[in-house]
């Protein structure tokens, strides 16, 4: 039993496999149907069976069709700024395109 308490402190329980989140289940008598649920319906079950609550995640500061648009928006302006021969501006507007991409990512 030890070392089913220190594998829950090592991997979150988001994190863990469905077979690995089963296993879980299966030690907690007022869990039924284990092997019936998906990896959703284990972790629901498993975090009301312990007390666990979920801490509000953060919201990303601006949907991922508001990133998108923004990212059009800076690829216009990088590709003018391409044509007038500004390296300077073109390399500015790349890094914005990067960030706003590895921003979406997260978000989804």
């Amino acid at each position: 039993m030890a070392e089913d308490s220190k594998a829950e402190f090592e991997k979150p329980l988001e994190k863990m496999t469905v077979k690995e989140l089963r296993e879980i289940a299966l030690e907690i008598p007022q869990i039924t149907g284990v092997h019936g649920m998906n990896k959703q319906d284990l972790l629901v079950a498993i975090k009301e069976a312990k007390g666990i609550t979920d801490e509000p995640r953060k919201q990303a500061s601006a949907s991922i069709r508001q990133l998108k648009a923004k990212i059009k928006e800076l690829k216009l302006k990088r590709k003018e700024a391409l044509e007038s021969k500004d390296r300077k501006m073109a390399t500015i507007y790349r890094r914005r395109i990067s960030r706003l991409k590895k921003k979406t990512r997260r978000a989804a």
